[in-house]
Parts: structure tokens; C-alpha cells; sequence
């Protein structure tokens, strides 16, 4: 089986508009959560989210290209120039007409479905932008980079909820394997920064909504007061490459994608089966695929939302997949910094486990002030401070809304 490695590396996040930003923020434990300024927060409960900040789409497309993408896409584009600028495949135009694309994208273009559908109904049901639809489409992220960079091979787009960016690296880790193709650029993008967003998602009770004097603190998960996730955004783009093809260009190796695993709840449209087993299933999937045992992993990125019913369910799958080596994990869930970028969550993390091993540290699950260990929270969650530890293995898990569930392992190079 051909070996897949990642050589490229590029994200846009609302703690970082670089991987250095992003790392050096995570390490700090850096609250990217904020007053909203994106839109007015005045009708709505919810006052918080984790935006990114200060981004400017012209230091990587042209003005005019930017005004034909959704925010997605251009988070999307701007972590795949970095990407590939990282791996030194840029100008490559050979190589990058034979690769491909795959992307996690859970919704798509908000808010141009929220600007247009107001134009719709105001106008009486007839007018809006002949740009809607290639705007708010979640492939147009895929499709831009395709056409941005040259690259003419496959260009997917998978939509598994807050597990696209997870599924799309796994997809991604089967299309090399067997042979389709020798590089892909795979992550995931996700924007839903607008009204809309804010109010189907609050509906639902899924957010925060009590720590509007501190957003800092109001991203909490495995703590005893939670009350929801917090919504994030950004892009993250993952150039993965087959090994043998990477090191006869001499091409700087990060780590290696070497297991991916798959399942699904098939229980509810929203919630987790609360008994974990097939979440943990996807875990032990990813381990075997990988060939390694639950006792080699130091490092695991947990979905962690900040929610009851996820962080407690997924503590179960940690102990069903992993038995007595649960207790050695080290886990911590980042999205207490950055929030739930949804769609680009999986994508996000699985580059933070890539950075993880590159340094030998842990990032920490900040505002871990009280382990709601009576709500079945009792692992190692690394509270509030990272740690530096020599890491060889790291895993990173998500699990979307429907069931979906997915999870990568990278080990590092030997």
C-alpha cells in the first residue's frame, strides 16, 4: 500500500491568518472567540463567535476574483496558496495538473443564501444575483482552487457535517492509495458568520449564549459549566503527497497520514448515540488501518464542542476504543480557542495533530476550570496549559450532525 505523507501545509482561522499565527496562539492558549462585528448582533441571543480577523483576500487572488467567492471560498483559496507555497509546488505546473482537490464544506455560502433570499422576498419574488447559486454552492470552494492553480484532476467536495474536513483528508488518504492520484489538496472551508447562521443554530439550543460579558470564556469543553458550542470559520488546506513521489523531489516531509476511519451513528439528525459505540468504532477503524495499537498514541484531538451530550459521549468512545490506554492520552480540544468551525473543523484539527508532532506539544483545553467528571468527563484533558511531550502518534476525531463520524491518525516519519 502506497504511503501518504503531508508536505504542505495553510489555514486561515479565527486565531491566525498563517499556520504560524495559528500555532503560536494554540501553544499560548489564545481565546480566538469574540463580540460579533461581522454583522449586527442586536435581534439575536447569541452576541459571540470565533471570527477571523484583519483577512484580507488580495494578498492571495485578485480583487476581481475575490468579489465572485463566497467567505468560505476565499478562506479556502487562501489556505491553498499557503499550502502550496509551503510545499514548494506553486509554480510546479506539471504536478499540480495531474492532482486533485477535496474538500470538507458542511454548508456553503450563508451568507449569500441570507443576502439574496432578502432581495427575493423584497422584491416581490422576483429579482436577485445572477451570482447566487455559483456564489452559496459548497463545490465552488474546490472549483476555485482548481481553476486559481492549475490543477486539473479530481476536484470532490464532501458534505458529512462537522466531520466534512476529516472525511475529505480520509477520501483524499484512499485516492493516493491507490494510485489516482500523487497529490491532493485536501482540507475543508466553512463561513456561516450572518444572522442566518446565528439563528438556526440557536434554535436548534446548540450554542453558548451565557457569556456574553467574556466570550473568552464562554468556548468550554469537558468544564462543568458549558452551555454549547461556540461558531467559527476559516480554511484549511492539507497538501498531502504519496511518499515515494515526495521524496524524489525533496520535498520537506511534516508527518504521515497513516489511517482513517469511518462510521455512522445512524440514530438521530442531531445528537450522538449517547452510548458512543459506533463513534469508537470509527476510532478503532482508524487505528487499525494504521497499524498501530491504542497504547502508541499519545496525542488526541478531541471534537470536543463544548456541548453536554458531545463531550460526555465522546469520553465514552475514548474508553471503548482505546480500554485501559485511555487513561494515558493526552487530549485536548482546541476548539475551547478557535470555536466550531464546523465543516473546516476536521481539516483545522488534523493540521494542529501535524503540528503537534513537528514540536513535540500538546496545545491546552483552556477554560477547563471544573471537569464535569460526574457528567462522565474524566480523562486527561490537559487543562489551560499545553504541554511539551515527544509525540509519534496523534489522532484527531469528528462527528457531525447525522451520525457522521470520522478520524484520522499521523504518525510521525521514520
Amino acid at each position: 500500500m502506497r504511503r501518504v505523507v503531508v508536505t504542505g501545509l495553510g489555514c486561515v482561522s479565527p486565531v491566525g491568518n498563517s499556520v504560524d499565527e495559528t500555532w503560536e496562539a494554540l501553544t499560548q492558549g489564545k481565546s480566538g472567540v469574540a463580540t460579533i462585528t461581522r454583522y449586527d448582533n442586536t435581534p439575536f441571543k447569541v452576541k459571540y463567535a470565533a471570527e477571523v480577523k484583519n483577512f484580507d483576500p488580495t494578498k492571495y487572488m485578485d480583487q476581481k476574483a475575490a468579489r465572485k467567492m463566497a467567505y468560505f471560498t476565499k478562506y479556502a483559496v487562501a489556505a491553498a496558496k499557503q499550502a502550496l507555497d509551503d510545499s514548494g509546488l506553486t509554480d510546479n505546473k506539471e504536478v499540480l495538473d495531474r492532482a486533485s482537490v477535496f474538500l470538507g464544506i458542511g454548508i456553503g455560502g450563508f451568507e449569500v443564501t441570507e443576502a439574496n433570499m432578502e432581495t427575493y422576498f423584497q422584491s416581490g419574488k422576483t429579482r436577485m444575483s445572477p451570482m447566487t447559486i455559483p456564489l452559496l454552492i459548497p463545490n465552488e470552494a474546490s472549483a476555485n482552487i482548481s481553476m486559481a492553480f492549475g490543477i486539473h484532476g479530481a476536484t470532490h467536495t464532501i458534505a458529512t457535517a462537522c466531520a466534512s474536513g476529516t472525511d475529505a483528508i480520509g477520501d483524499a488518504l484512499d485516492n493516493i492509495r491507490c494510485g489516482r492520484s500523487d497529490v491532493v489538496l485536501a482540507g475543508g472551508a466553512e463561513s456561516t458568520m450572518n444572522g442566518f447562521g446565528n439563528l438556526g443554530f440557536n434554535v436548534l439550543q446548540a450554542l453558548s449564549t451565557k457569556w456574553a460579558d467574556d466570550p473568552s470564556k464562554a468556548s468550554r469543553p469537558f468544564d462543568k459549566q458549558r452551555d454549547g458550542f461556540v461558531m467559527g470559520e476559516g480554511g484549511t488546506i492539507l497538501v498531502l503527497e504519496e511518499y515515494e513521489h515526495a521524496k524524489s523531489r525533496g520535498a520537506k516531509i511534516y508527518a504521515e497520514l497513516a489511517g482513517y476511519g469511518a462510521s455512522s451513528d445512524g440514530y438521530h439528525l442531531t445528537a450522538p448515540n449517547p452510548d458512543g459505540i459506533i463513534g469508537g468504532r470509527c476510532m478503532s477503524l482508524a487505528m487499525k488501518d494504521a497499524g498501530i495499537t491504542p497504547a502508541d498514541v499519545q496525542y488526541y484531538n478531541a471534537h470536543g464542542t463544548s456541548t453536554h451530550l458531545n463531550d460526555s459521549g465522546e469520553t465514552k468512545m475514548l474508553h471503548m476504543a482505546f480500554g485501559e490506554a485511555a487513561k494515558n492520552l493526552h487530549i485536548s480540544s482546541t476548539k475551547s480557542m478557535t470555536g466550531h468551525c464546523l465543516g473546516n473543523a476536521g481539516s483545522l484539527e488534523a493540521l494542529i495533530c501535524v503540528k503537534a508532532i513537528e514540536n513535540g506539544f500538546v496545545p491546552p483545553t483552556i477554560n477547563l476550570d471544573e471537569p464535569d467528571v460526574e457528567g462522565g468527563c474524566d480523562l486527561d484533558y490537559t487543562p489551560n496549559k499545553g504541554l511539551s511531550l515527544g509525540i509519534n502518534v496523534a489522532m484527531s476525531a469528528n462527528f457531525g450532525f447525522g451520525g457522521h463520524n470520522g478520524c484520522l491518525v499521523f504518525k510521525k516519519i521514520n
